[in-house]
């Protein structure tokens, strides 16, 4: 197996996320996954939830022959092969002609703050589409909130992000709760995570 791609910052969180997934989720399902880049999270989580079958996808098309060997080299039997998904697009091509296909949950995490903003609202549409009744988008990640001081770091952390691309940068909580609830969708839990960020679970 060649060398893959690697994250620390996903081998930091990924099992805080889990945790808080174990708490969240119910004991079985099927969980896509958006924006899922090494495939780390998509690995680590079908590895500890067995009962819960993984969907990983990314919008990059270089991304996926990495993100496949980290799916065989998981050799999981619950984790399925990466699909490319770019969530602009107004059908996710999902399982070949299953588009409409439905999922138990909806995984997103550090997307919204290194794209453009169009893919909240794109996100939460999506999510709307693809989530069975009683499922859950959760997302991950810094945002600002309004009344709740910024850390330091998460300030440095969007001018870099918005020097690199202007289109890029730390979202806004309650902006992001307002997308959301154009396409049907509230927030029914905040959860302050390691590092600064936040993890929101968002439910029809």
């Amino acid at each position: 197996m060649p060398n893959l791609p690697h994250s620390p910052a996903a081998d930091r969180n990924k099992q805080p996320i889990l945790d808080a997934l174990n708490r969240i989720l119910g004991q079985r399902g099927t969980a896509l996954e958006i924006a899922s880049g090494t495939g780390q999270h998509a690995a680590w989580f079908a590895a500890c939830m067995p009962r819960w079958t993984w969907q990983p996808t990314d919008a990059d098309a270089r991304m996926l022959p990495a993100l496949a060997d980290r799916v065989a080299e998981a050799a999981l039997p619950n984790l399925r092969p990466p699909l490319l998904l770019d969530v602009m697009a107004s059908r996710w091509p999902l399982r070949g002609d299953e588009q409409d296909e439905r999922f138990d949950a909806i995984y997103c995490a550090n997307m919204l703050h290194i794209a453009p903003w169009a893919t909240c609202a794109a996100l939460m549409q999506g999510a709307a589409r693809h989530l069975l009744a009683g499922g859950l988008l959760i997302t991950y990640g810094p945002y600002f909130e309004d009344g709740v001081p910024t850390a330091p770091s998460n300030l440095a952390f969007d001018e870099d992000l918005r020097a690199r691309n202007p289109d890029w940068g730390i979202r806004r909580l309650e902006d992001v709760v307002a997308v959301a609830h154009r396409s049907g969708l509230s927030l029914r839990e905040r959860h302050p995570m390691p590092a600064n960020n936040l993890l929101l679970v968002f439910g029809l």
